[in-house]
């Protein structure tokens, strides 16, 4: 389906980053894995990635909170690699806590990761890809990119920010082969969300299936924990030839949360 693209994952050394550049691969793709471990490490996981699906695979590392490391990574990524088909803006980091008491240093570091770096890495993609005449942008946003939850203001503020720009970007490349979307997750099951469950366990008795479903009972109708690959089969899709009419959307991927 997706042979001889090559992908930029970034965030893609654990959770939905390492389910997404592992699925892309499945259809075909070569990976560039980004992440921020040292070297060794995360060659190790393209190699996984490479072997077990029969692709190319390389390992770049770099600190997207670094503006010139954002905006590097795709030149770095098109060097190890080919140039970019797909580029998929997953890596992401969280904080909760009131507004009120809410560090400017972890405000400063989610709109960097979260948002910022998807930026960057979309103004360096969007030439190539306008030259070739194909493109396939995901941006993994969340569903508090489309509505809200308390003591998430820096969260809530990058994924809502990110849904925008990547209906901006969806419009200004519609005509150029070019589609811009986003994912939008519920609770899915990687450690950004394990302190918000060891939260609710320790309110249970140290319980995790029960902080779990306490967690889950509040928002996700269908009370599951989302496999970060179901999320990774959405990537694809959008990457297909089926998917090639949509751009601009946002779709939440949510056991039906959004729906209420």
């Amino acid at each position: 389906m997706l042979k001889n693209r090559t992908a930029l994952v970034t965030g893609a050394t654990q959770g939905i980053g390492r389910a997404i550049a592992d699925r892309l691969a499945a259809a075909g793709a070569n990976i560039v894995v980004h992440g921020i471990e040292p070297d060794a490490a995360g060659a190790k996981i393209a190699a996984e990635i490479a072997s077990a699906h029969g692709v190319r695979a390389v390992y770049v590392r770099a600190d997207l909170a670094d503006e010139k490391e954002a905006g590097g990574l795709v030149a770095r990524a098109e060097a190890a690699l080919a140039p970019l088909g797909i580029l998929v803006n997953n890596a992401g980091i969280q904080h909760t806590c009131p507004v009120e008491t809410f560090p400017v240093d972890k405000w400063n570091a989610i709109l960097a990761i979260n948002l910022s770096s998807a930026f960057h890495t979309m103004k360096a993609a969007v030439p190539g890809m306008r030259a070739r005449r194909y493109g396939r942008i995901v941006n993994i946003a969340s569903v508090h990119g489309l509505v809200a939850s308390v003591n998430k203001a820096a969260y809530l503020a990058a994924k809502h920010g990110l849904v925008g720009l990547s209906k901006g970007v969806a419009l200004e490349t519609a005509a150029d082969g070019i589609t811009v979307n986003c994912i939008c997750p519920g609770w899915t099951d990687t450690a950004i969300i394990a302190p918000q469950i060891e939260a609710r366990a320790a309110e249970r008795g140290g319980d995790r299936e029960a902080g779990i479903r306490d967690l889950l009972r509040e928002k996700q109708p269908n009370l599951t924990l989302l496999p970060p690959a179901r999320i990774g089969d959405v990537a694809v899709f959008l990457c297909s030839e089926a998917a090639a009419g949509i751009t601009g959307a946002s779709l939440p991927v949510d056991g039906g949360w959004t729906a209420q």
